[in-house]
């Protein structure tokens, strides 16, 4: 509206996450709260939930890029735009969060 526009968060698959996760190439942050967190989450991922992520993007890895995932890449994309506002280079999401990465039959650990 009026000539902004936010810029668009990149997207990754379930599969190529789970590939560049597990290859090292990238951080998984968990944006979900701490219920949903304890529920089951990707094994190795961060957890930062949304709620709390303006006050612990700092703690966010710096060596390597970062991918937001939640339950369903909404609040995901949400943690993209808030990055980007806090002068952050993290700009990429797993596409259908953690419903899709349970759909694909990946793992999950509590």
């Amino acid at each position: 509206m009026f000539g902004f526009s936010r810029p668009a968060a990149k997207t990754v698959s379930p599969e190529e996450a789970r590939s560049l996760a597990e290859s090292g190439a990238i951080r998984l942050v968990d944006v979900r709260e701490a219920g949903e967190w304890a529920q089951g989450r990707i094994a190795g991922a961060i957890h930062a939930p949304l709620s709390r992520l303006r006050d612990l993007a700092g703690t966010l890895p710096s060596d390597k890029p970062v991918v937001f995932y939640c339950l369903s890449g909404a609040r995901s994309g949400q943690a993209v735009a808030l990055a980007k506002a806090l002068g952050l280079p993290h700009d990429t999401h797993m596409a259908g969060g953690i419903s899709a990465w349970r759909a694909h039959g990946f793992p999950l650990t509590r």
